[in-house]
């Protein structure tokens, strides 16, 4: 069990299960980083063990020897490039700017769309089948 520091927001004091033989935090980090982080860390510093016991293999110093152990080869210069059988075109991009705003990029959701059945509201006295340009209420504002 790891206990987390209360922070200076009033955040922390919660309590995370840890499990050193499964690789297993029910925060979730240790699961999705591969890794070992805080708590790990904070576990193996009470216990006395070696963190590096808990480091996948993948990141490894033998590993890393073994990735860069074949021979890498230049890319030769462009005079030593066979030749191809196709036609190689490149077209530049169209930077021509387009008129009037540019649409936007967000994700319509349910609160975008109004009902059909309901008529349009003015923006200043919510009152409906008018707009804000006709608006002669006498309690709206104009701002």
């Amino acid at each position: 069990m790891v206990k987390s520091p209360i922070r200076v927001s009033g955040t922390g004091n919660n309590v995370y299960t840890l499990r050193l033989n499964n690789k297993f935090c029910s925060c979730g980090k240790w699961q999705t980083y591969t890794l070992p982080y805080s708590h790990v860390l904070a576990v193996c510093r009470e216990n006395g063990s070696r963190t590096d016991a808990y480091v996948p293999e993948i990141y490894s110093r033998q590993t890393y020897i073994k990735t860069y152990q074949a021979n890498f080869y230049p890319v030769l210069s462009e005079n030593f490039w066979r030749d191809v059988p196709f036609n190689l075109t490149f077209y530049p991009p169209n930077m021509k700017k387009e008129r009037g705003r540019k649409k936007g990029k967000r994700f319509q959701g349910k609160m975008d769309y109004r009902n059909p059945d309901s008529p349009p509201r003015c923006g200043r006295c919510r009152m409906p089948r008018h707009n804000r340009k006709n608006c002669n209420n006498p309690g709206s504002s104009n701002v």
